[in-house]
């Protein structure tokens, strides 16, 4: 599984619709309204480093309401919650 985070600049009046559509698109997992330099972080996850292709730019990027995206792919992920699920195996 191929994990990009993406970092999302939003028509600051339309911030709630633009969230609900991207987080609707297949690959999407999640989307997060937050504060800082952007207005909304989307996790997509694929099978395959192609199609980051056309869930980013062939489908997010052109969700009315986005003016921009900066997107950073996963090389490893590391989480508490995976290796808690690890060593509850057989518990």
């Amino acid at each position: 599984m191929i994990t990009a985070i993406v970092m999302i600049k939003a028509d600051v009046h339309r911030i709630p619709e633009v969230a609900e559509a991207i987080a609707e698109i297949d690959g999407v997992s999640e989307v997060y309204s937050v504060t800082g330099g952007v207005d909304l972080i989307a996790m997509v996850r694929v099978r395959r480093h192609e199609d980051l292709a056309e869930v980013i730019p062939g489908r997010v990027n052109k969700v009315p309401g986005v003016l921009s995206s900066d997107t950073h792919i996963s090389f490893q992920t590391y989480s508490k919650h995976d290796l808690e699920s690890a060593f509850a195996i057989g518990w």
